[in-house]
């Protein structure tokens, strides 16, 4: 009994860390894009990051081998939760405010439950239909701030939002089946192949300037390598090892709360009566999908 109530404390712990770290990064991040493009900026982080853990997935003695009949699955995986979910969601922060980047990207369990319908063949119920209408709700309060009335530019970084959100939930509905290879290994090449294209991509149409960074950028820089796509991943295996999924899955609601909290804090956002609305009814459907799932 105390081997299991330890094992549920350092989970918890372990939840909170990931929590904190992915939701960090998100105000950090509009930070790093007022000196550097999106894609070069998340696609170098990525790389140098996949590489950290594919080195510490070799110091465990575990093999960075890919099987042939999984590579169709891990592109698929790779451009679903990496290049659209860090992609899009990294270029939306140039348009939105993080708190509604934030909000609308983690709208996917919402997302998930209705690809479920198509591809897994469940019908939605009248708890899902609520779930529905909450989020949708909660963004619309969200966006509502100007009367609706959106630039080119902020639509665009919406479309980003919903596009990475959309994305992720798809990939995750329609790949289910776990690639046989451990988790850390499939993050290295999953983080290091979708991050390359990005970076790639970065350098050929964004014409980075490497010398405009400054010291504050250069920090959320290593911040960004270092904690949401090094640490975090190593806590959350460790979170999933000793938690129940729908616990953890729950928990990972905190990241667009404290996202958007500490948004205001480090950037001056606003968090008035309409933001903490939109996300107790946005945050509320989704609790109601990940409930389902």
């Amino acid at each position: 009994m105390d081997s299991a109530r330890r094992d549920r404390s350092i989970g918890f712990l372990c939840l909170g860390v990931t929590a904190f770290g992915w939701a960090l990064n998100w105000p950090l991040m509009k930070i790093l894009l007022l000196q550097w493009p999106p894609l070069f900026a998340r696609g170098l982080a990525g790389t140098c990051a996949s590489l950290i853990l594919a080195a510490l997935a070799l110091s465990r003695g575990q093999s960075l081998g890919v099987p042939r009949e999984a590579i169709p699955r891990l592109l698929f995986a790779t451009f679903t939760n990496v290049f659209a979910w860090m992609g899009f969601g990294t270029m939306a922060m140039k348009f939105v405010t993080v708190g509604e980047g934030a909000l609308i990207a983690y709208t996917m369990p919402i997302w998930a439950m209705l690809f479920a319908w198509p591809f897994l063949h469940v019908r939605p119920t009248i708890r899902d239909i609520l779930a529905l209408v909450l989020g949708f709700v909660g963004v619309a309060l969200l966006l509502s701030g100007n009367g609706y009335a959106f630039s080119a530019g902020k639509l665009f970084g919406i479309a980003l939002a919903l596009s990475c959100a959309i994305l992720f939930a798809l990939g995750n509905t329609v790949n289910r089946k776990p690639l046989p290879m451990p988790p850390l290994v499939v993050v290295a090449w999953q983080v290091g192949l979708g991050c390359l294209a990005m970076l790639l991509l970065g350098v050929a149409f964004e014409q980075p300037d490497t010398t405009a960074i400054t010291p504050l950028g250069l920090g959320c820089f290593v911040y960004m390598t270092l904690m949401p796509m090094g640490v975090c991943y190593i806590t959350w295996f460790e979170t999933l090892r000793r938690l129940p999924p729908i616990s953890a899955s729950t928990g990972m609601l905190l990241v667009p709360v404290i996202g958007v909290v500490s948004a205001a804090i480090i950037l001056g956002e606003p968090l008035g009566l309409r933001e903490i609305g939109a996300m107790v009814l946005t945050l509320g459907g989704v609790t109601l999908a990940l409930q389902k799932a």
